[in-house]
């Protein structure tokens, strides 16, 4: 057996780190600030992928696929976009290498230097824009509802797995419409798609919002999004969507024709979620024994293990076990049977609980003898022994049973570390002994939202888009505020 996870209690960021690598979710490469996607990471993944990618269909669009490279002055052509990843990109100045004439490997060929250097997508909306100039040109080709799944490049200092690594993967959604109101309307409806996905698959609670002026995605007119809470108090932004205005549509000349034979610039939207939504689900729901997993994202369901003195007895367990799986795969349930002989149930209990299944199913000599078996669920660690007569059936709500516990968990702790505050010396002190969400006033100007960040880290996550109307004076300048909003500390 190893060594027992470090605990979230003692050191969270190692604890995620650790967790990360002993239940092969991913590891870093070698090269800097990449990571490896292990199998069972990926498959985590793939579920995500296609829950969200069948939503996007449910909503009207389509996938499609654009380059990886960009040309460097598309990226000039939008100003406060270029200024906002500048910092972040990696450029591509040469297209050969040749043998090093000294003997040492490979060099790059100084007579293969690219006329016009390209840009490694941070992000698409450059590339797809100028793409989008020779498929509109009436009103009948709007709205164009496209998305891709895709990897971008953000060339990251400090990096963690998932959270922030230089290359990671994610889908981008790019729409364009013929009103101000169709994309306002089509930026708001996907940000409901995140939250949904969140709420209702990753079983994470999401607080719904708007961007200040200071956290907008560089090229917006606004920018929605959904902030959830991990379990040490800090704030992670799991999904965004931007309304363009007509930004983009501006400066790669994307015009319509409109019903009245008037010509327009287009209206456009961005939006997407990335891997980093696996952080969020490791960070809101795991313990110091390792994964907890919401059953509609584990790759294993649930996990069969026999408990037995020889062959013929395993024999037997493992007749009977091949009813229940059929049952079990009848209903989409997925499910594992080990019966491997290179580790004793113990050590398998142990690995199956680090990895998160949620239902381990145990079957012995007595459980055949009896027509019984111990069902153990993850989030609890609670053991029962039930009847094999319809076991496939129980095991089915309890999973749905587990899917409503695991967040209703995680919106507790949210609601009980969200904290009312008046004044900054209550607002630094709940910061520094507490965590978590803090609703305070704020006199809606940059200069003090970049104070309060400069003095103590914390940042407005979001304006809630539910937030009651509520006349008061900020924390920090006194001056009048006509409403709280949401701040803390942050991944």
């Amino acid at each position: 057996m190893s060594k027992a996870l470090p605990t979230r209690s003692e050191n969270y960021s190692e604890w995620y780190n650790e967790l990360v690598k002993r239940a092969d979710l991913a590891e870093n490469s070698p090269v800097r600030g990449c990571m490896v996607i292990k199998p069972y990471g990926y498959s985590i993944w793939e579920k995500m992928q296609r829950a969200l990618d069948d939503m996007f269909k449910e909503t009207g669009h389509t996938n499609a696929y654009f380059p990886l490279f960009i040309p460097k002055s598309y990226l000039s052509k939008e100003a406060s976009h270029v200024e906002g990843f500048a910092k972040e990109c990696a450029v591509v100045t040469h297209y050969r290498l040749k043998n090093d004439p000294n003997g040492k490997g490979v060099v790059v060929d100084p007579e293969a230097k690219l006329e016009e250097e390209l840009i490694v997508r941070p992000t698409s909306e450059t590339v797809i824009w100028s793409t989008y100039k020779n498929w509109i040109q009436s009103y009948r080709d709007l709205p164009l509802l496209i998305n891709q799944w895709a990897n971008v490049v953000r060339w990251e200092m400090r990096t963690r797995l998932f959270l922030r690594t230089a290359e990671f993967l994610w889908q981008e959604g790019h729409t364009a419409h013929a009103t101000a109101q169709e994309a306002v309307a089509e930026t708001k409806q996907m940000l409901e798609v995140y939250a949904q996905f969140a709420e209702e698959w990753m079983a994470v609670p999401v607080i719904k919002g708007v961007k200040t002026a200071n956290e907008r995605f560089a090229g917006a007119e606004d920018t929605y999004c959904i902030e959830a809470m991990m379990q040490d108090g800090k704030a992670l932004q799991a999904g965004t969507s931007h309304f363009l205005g007509q930004n983009f549509a501006n400066a790669f000349d994307v015009k319509f024709q409109d019903k009245e034979g008037k010509l327009d610039y287009v209206w456009g939207t961005s939006w997407g979620v990335s891997t980093r939504l696996m952080g969020a689900l490791i960070m809101a729901h795991s313990d110091d024994a390792g994964l907890v997993l919401p059953p509609k994202l584990a790759p294993i369901q649930v996990v069969i293990v026999p408990i037995y003195r020889n062959d013929e007895q395993l024999a037997q367990i493992s007749e009977k076990v091949a009813e229940i799986t059929k049952d079990l795969k009848k209903l989409g349930i997925s499910v594992k049977y080990d019966s491997s002989d290179n580790a004793k149930p113990g050590f398998k209990f142990a690995e199956y609980e680090l990895k998160g299944v949620p239902v381990r199913l145990a079957m012995g000599g007595r459980d055949l003898e009896n027509g019984t078996v111990e069902v153990a669920r993850r989030d609890t660690k609670t053991k029962e022994t039930v009847s094999v007569e319809g076991i496939a059936a129980y095991v089915q709500n309890l999973l749905n049973d587990i899917q409503e516990s695991i967040y209703r968990k995680a919106l507790t702790f949210r609601e009980e570390n969200t904290y009312k505050v008046d004044s900054f010396e209550e607002f630094n002190n709940i910061l520094d002994t507490k965590g978590g969400f803090i609703l305070a006033h704020w006199d809606g100007t940059s200069e003090t939202e970049e104070k309060i960040k400069e003095e103590t880290k914390a940042t407005i996550r979001c304006i809630p888009l539910d937030q009651e109307a509520e006349e008061g004076v900020c924390i920090y300048s006194g001056k009048p505020s006509k409403g709280r909003v949401v701040f803390a500390r942050a991944y």
